[in-house]
Order: C-alpha cells, then sequence, then structure tokens
C-alpha cells in the first residue's frame, strides 16, 4: 500500500479536511493519514464544513506526528507554513509538497463568518486534493 502524510500544526482543520478530501478522490490507492505537530483536537467547525459537501470526518481524532515515525510515506504534503518551518523532517518516496491554506480557526467574527472562513478553506484544500489526486493517478 502507497500512503499519503498530510501534516498541519495541531491537525484540528486543514489536514483533517485534506484527508477527507484525499480519501474521497484516491478510493483507496493510497492510504491517508494526517497529524499536526501538536494536538488540537477535531475541529467541530471542520466537521461541519465538511458535513455540507457530504464528507464525514467526525470520527477523525487529532494524531501527532511522531506516532507516524515508523512509517514510509510516498507523499508527505505540509499544509501551513508552521508545520513545514518545525515538523520533523519526514523524506517521501515521491514528493514532499508544501501549500500554505489560511488558518479558519484563527478567524474573528460572529458563527456565521468563522463558518464562512472554514468553507472558504475547504473550498481552496477541495481544489488542491482534487488536483493533486489527478496528477498521481495520471503516474
Amino acid at each position: 500500500m502507497k500512503n499519503i502524510l498530510v501534516l498541519c500544526t495541531g491537525n484540528s482543520c486543514r489536514s483533517q479536511m485534506a484527508e477527507g478530501f484525499l480519501n474521497q478522490y484516491i478510493k483507496g490507492e493510497y492510504a491517508v493519514f494526517s497529524a499536526g505537530i501538536e494536538t488540537h483536537g477535531l475541529n467541530q467547525m471542520a466537521v461541519k464544513a465538511m458535513k455540507e459537501v457530504e464528507i464525514d470526518i467526525s470520527h477523525h481524532r487529532s494524531n501527532h506526528v511522531d506516532e507516524f515515525a515508523h512509517v514510509v510515506f510516498d507523499y508527505v504534503i505540509t499544509v501551513c507554513d508552521h508545520a513545514r518551518e518545525n515538523c520533523p523532517y519526514f523524506l517521501a518516496k515521491k514528493s514532499n509538497l508544501h501549500h500554505n491554506f489560511p488558518d479558519p480557526a484563527l478567524a474573528k467574527g460572529t458563527h456565521g463568518e468563522r463558518m464562512n472562513a472554514f468553507r472558504s478553506c475547504r473550498n481552496e484544500i477541495d481544489a488542491y486534493c482534487k488536483n493533486f489526486s489527478e496528477e498521481i493517478n495520471k503516474n
């Protein structure tokens, strides 16, 4: 089995959403894991945003990157600058990738405004994951 790791700071929002989308687009060709350099718990606004597009991540848990030190990854994707700069180095067999998505958990304002930040981030992650999965499926 081939493996993908998605890394973020707290493994609560962005990496969780990316794991959900990758599992949908890759459909069992890869085992997809997500982790953080810290664990902040699963953000319920991320769960709600994903449920709106019919992807259930409510069963996910916040994982620390050290849990996967023994796994060989084909791809490692960092989804925030902080994780890329502070994470233990994983040498992916094929590629280490990076895209800095804005952290929706930092959004201020009303509940609706904060939810919109999660939706916007979710949509960016969706587009990225769809493109990534199309690229790796070509190879």
